[in-house]
Parts: C-alpha cells; sequence; structure tokens
C-alpha cells in the first residue's frame, strides 16, 4: 500500500499554489481563505481513497474557508464520491462534498453540493464574485453520525445537477440553472469545519471525474473510453484497474479469479488481474465478436457471439477453448442475430436471444450444435438468459409488462415469473455463485423500455433471490457494455464491470 501525504500552508482571502503534485486523480491542493490550521490530503493508491482534513470557518456569505483538493476542468463534467466524516465532529454545520470555481479566491463565485455534519445535503452557489452565498436544500437528508452520502455534481451545458443518496439508496436530483461560471473551472473535493479553531477529517471513496458523451456523438459509431473496475460487494468500494481510451465492454471473471475477458473492438481481451496487463485471445477468423459472450462453468470453453459474413453479417455463436483457438458454430445457419449470455452448468446447453422475423425471445441450444429451443414467446423483448448455479433456473429481463424487469423461469421454459417490478428499466440479471443474490443493471424511467443504451447514469443493484428490497452497489456512468454477461467473481466477493468517460 502507497499513501501520499501532501500539506501545504496558504494565506488569507487567496490560494498561494506554487509547485502542485498530483494527489491521485486531482492536480493539486489548497487552502482557500482565512485558515489558521492546515489543511493536507492523503491519498491510498492501493483503494483509491482519499482523506482530507480542512480547517476554515465557513463557506458562507461573501467568503469561503475551507481546504480543497483539485483538478481544472473545461466543459461538461459529472464529479462524483462516496463520503463519510471521520469522528463526531466539533460543529455541526461542518462540510464536505464538491465544488465548483472559476477561482481559489475566497469570495469566489461558485456551485457546491455540500454534506453537512447535522446531516443536510444542500445545492450552495455564490452567482459573482463577493456576491451573497445562497442555497437549495435537498429532500434528501442523512442523519448523523456516520452517514454514508453518495454525492454527484454535473454540469450540463451550463445547468448544474446535484444528485444525493444515502449509499445504497437511489438518488435524489435538483437542477440549478442561471449560474454563469466560465467554461474552465476549478473542480474538486473539500472540507469545511465551520471553525477556525479545529480540523475536521473526511473520507472519499468511489471517486470518479468523468467527462460525458456529447451531443453529437453517434451510438455505434463514436465511443468513449473505457474504465474497468473491480467491486468488493461487501464494502462498496470500486477500483479502476484498467483503462483504455477507446471501447471494451462487458467483462467476465475466468473461474480460477485470475483473469478476466472482455471485448474489444471485435476482439476478446484476457486481462491479467494480477499485473494489470491485457492480452487479446486468438479467436481464428472470428474477429467481428460483439460483447456477448461466456465461459463454461468449468473454464474450459468459451462461447462467442461473431458478425458472420456468410450470414450477412448477422451475429452467429461459436465456441472453442477459452485460451484461443478455431471457433466451431453451433446457431444453424440462418438462425440469427443471434446473442450469447448463458452456458448451462452441466456444459451440455447455451442460452441467447434470437431475433426472428420483429421479435425477440430467449432460445437455448446444444452445446454440440442441431435444433434451437425456443423459450419465450410473449409479446415484447426478451434478453439476458443465464442459468442460476444449480442449472435450475433461467433469469433473463423482460418487457412485456411495460418497463423492462427481471424474469425467471424453469430451465425448460415453464413457470416464467416475473422477479422485479420498479420503476427502473432492469437488464441483465445476474446471479452469484452461491445461487443467493442476483446483480442487474438498471436504466432510469426515461430510457426507452427496449434499449440499452450507452453513456447513461445506470445502477447496479443487488438483491436477494428469495425477494425482498433491492439496494445500489455502484452509480455509474456507463450503460451497454456495463454488465452484459456473468461478471460475478467465482468466490461471489466481487463484481467486474466497465464505466465509461472520455479519457484524455
Amino acid at each position: 500500500m502507497r499513501v501520499v501525504t501532501r500539506t501545504l500552508s496558504l494565506v488569507w482571502f487567496g490560494a498561494t499554489l506554487g509547485a502542485q503534485s498530483p494527489v491521485g486523480v486531482f492536480d493539486g491542493q489548497a487552502d482557500v481563505g482565512r485558515v489558521r490550521l492546515p489543511g493536507s490530503t492523503s491519498y491510498d493508491s492501493q483503494r483509491q481513497t482519499y482523506l482530507i482534513a480542512g480547517s476554515g470557518q465557513n463557506m458562507w456569505d461573501d467568503r469561503d474557508d475551507f481546504h480543497l483538493v483539485w483538478k481544472r476542468m473545461t466543459g461538461n463534467f459529472i464529479l462524483s464520491t462516496r463520503a463519510r466524516f471521520v469522528g463526531a465532529g466539533a460543529e455541526g454545520h461542518r462540510k464536505i462534498g464538491w465544488t465548483v470555481r472559476p477561482s481559489l479566491e475566497t469570495g469566489s463565485a461558485h456551485v457546491t453540493a455540500a454534506f453537512h455534519g447535522d446531516g443536510l445535503l444542500s445545492l450552495q452557489f455564490r452567482r459573482t464574485t463577493g456576491g451573497t452565498t445562497e442555497e437549495n436544500k435537498s429532500r434528501a437528508s442523512l442523519p448523523p453520525p456516520n452517514a454514508d452520502a453518495v454525492i454527484q455534481l454535473e454540469r450540463r451545458d451550463g445547468v448544474y445537477v446535484m444528485s444525493v443518496a444515502k449509499f445504497g439508496d437511489t438518488l435524489v436530483t435538483q437542477e440549478l440553472a442561471g449560474v454563469s461560471l466560465p467554461d474552465t473551472v476549478y473542480v474538486g473535493l473539500f472540507v469545511c469545519a465551520h471553525s477556525d479553531a479545529v480540523i475536521e477529517r473526511a473520507t472519499f471513496s468511489n471517486v470518479r471525474i468523468t467527462k460525458p458523451a456529447n451531443r453529437d456523438l453517434v451510438a455505434y459509431r463514436d465511443y468513449l473510453g473505457s474504465n474497468l473496475e473491480i467491486l468488493d460487494v461487501k464494502t462498496g468500494n470500486a477500483r479502476i484497474v484498467h483503462q483504455y481510451r477507446g471501447s471494451f465492454q462487458a467483462p467476465n471473471w475466468t473461474p480460477d479469479g485470475k483473469a478476466l475477458i472482455y471485448a474489444q473492438e471485435g476482439r476478446l481481451y484476457r486481462f491479467d488481474v494480477a499485473s494489470g496487463s491485457a492480452e487479446v485471445i486468438n479467436t481464428g477468423f472470428a474477429t467481428r465478436n460483439n460483447n456477448d459472450h461466456v465461459l463454461s462453468f468449468d473454464g474450459r470453453r468459451m462461447g462467442i457471439s461473431h458478425h458472420a459474413v456468410e450470414d450477412s453479417g448477422a451475429s452467429v455463436i461459436y465456441t472453442l477453448p477459452a485460451t484461443g483457438g478455431t471457433p466451431k458454430r453451433v446457431t444453424p445457419k440462418g438462425k440469427g442475430p443471434s446473442y450469447l449470455h448463458g452456458w448451462s452448468p452441466d456444459g451440455r446447453w447455451l442460452v441467447y436471444t434470437g431475433i426472428r422475423g420483429d421479435q425477440l425471445d430467449v432460445y437455448k441450444i446444444p452445446v454440440t450444435g442441431g435444433d434451437e429451443i425456443r423459450l419465450t414467446s410473449a409479446p415484447g423483448l426478451d434478453d439476458g438468459p443465464e442459468f442460476t448455479p444449480d442449472g435450475a433456473y433461467i433469469y433473463f429481463n423482460s418487457s412485456r409488462t411495460g418497463r423492462m424487469q427481471i424474469w425467471r423461469m424453469r430451465a425448460d421454459g415453464s413457470r416464467q415469473l416475473q422477479v422485479t417490478n420498479d420503476g427502473f428499466n432492469n437488464w441483465f440479471p445476474h446471479i452469484s455463485p452461491d445461487g443467493r443474490r442476483m446483480v442487474y443493471l438498471a436504466f432510469p424511467p426515461d430510457i426507452p423500455k427496449d434499449d440499452h443504451p450507452f453513456y447513461k447514469h445506470v445502477l447496479l443493484r443487488l438483491r436477494s433471490t428469495r425477494g425482498g428490497p433491492a439496494r445500489v452497489i455502484a452509480y455509474v456512468y456507463g450503460g451497454q457494455g456495463t454488465i452484459n454477461v456473468p461478471s460475478w467473481s467465482p468466490d461471489g466477493t466481487q463484481l467486474a464491470f466497465v464505466s465509461n468517460s472520455m479519457i484524455p
């Protein structure tokens, strides 16, 4: 574990920056305003977490006093973190969160997403330099002590959007228009003690500074960069382990837990978790693979979905050794497009989504090939089929009752039962290795029920396979390619997924 600490002592009514050293993803740090006790930031590079200490009388009226770790940004962005105060604190009005400001002067204009020590979450802003701070309080509130907050602040074409929640809950959002800040600004995490006589501390994890897609981006032609993330399911802490300026999608674990397989620009890659290196897998002639690929439960075989020239570019399912080799066709000619999603635990069957005419349904077929068996026939789109670890059930998502929701059926297609029923559009259920938990991807209700697009605010939600409420385990900018395929680690402690951002 490497921990980097930087401490700076600064003067009244402004920040004397001098030479700066990067701190994690940030360009530098500073005490802003009149700060008697200097602040500091330490970064744990292994866990990718920050510990920030700060003093300062307040961030209010016409001046601000606080400690900031900052980065210069231009254009639109999404700032996201999970934040907690350390200790009971001396002042109930101490505050932490994100701030956006054109300068580090104490009276600068700004827009700030603030989490207070008494549980208040609010959008605070100063319209002009030297003006008076205004505040819009959120409907969300987190009771102290030790409240675990998710704080997001987005700039979207001049409109500022704050989204906040207790970690595990869905976000509560509010917008702010009419505050004009320059295109290039300082963005950063801050701690303000609300007292010049004490130092307050807070921890920040899952810190993401995202450059989102612009309006001119054309889906399936223009791509943002990709982050490969590994999430500790118990703690909720996610780490970025690999980045690429282009598009990769849909990671799944090898059964030995040593590697992740993902799709990148038509090829399949193996990412070694220990070394952090990626290498292409030999798939022979199949170099136009989409993101629908799975491994057999024993890890010896891999199934892929390749766009075959002989089938007019339709997606066709093949199998090959997991280490690479010559693909063997499974789905018959004329039975396409077909998109692979699951392999039975006994190794005998593949399940997939097939488009036949204008209908999308779930099918299964012997691994050795032959006649496909149609398992669903209800009106609407059925997709994302996956076997449970005992082979008794297949989970899938279906839009047959209005929104896209998670369903379950017997392995022979009988006893089809709706599992989720909420305001989200839910896709791609994945069952934990012990069969007790299910994770799935939740799109917001404004997304069409039959679409799972790139570059949206989405949630990874977790619930028991026995029923009960679902909780959020990751707040992600992603969508298509985030968790299209089975993504649990073999011991059930971690999940792999892809998030997106424009990467310099």
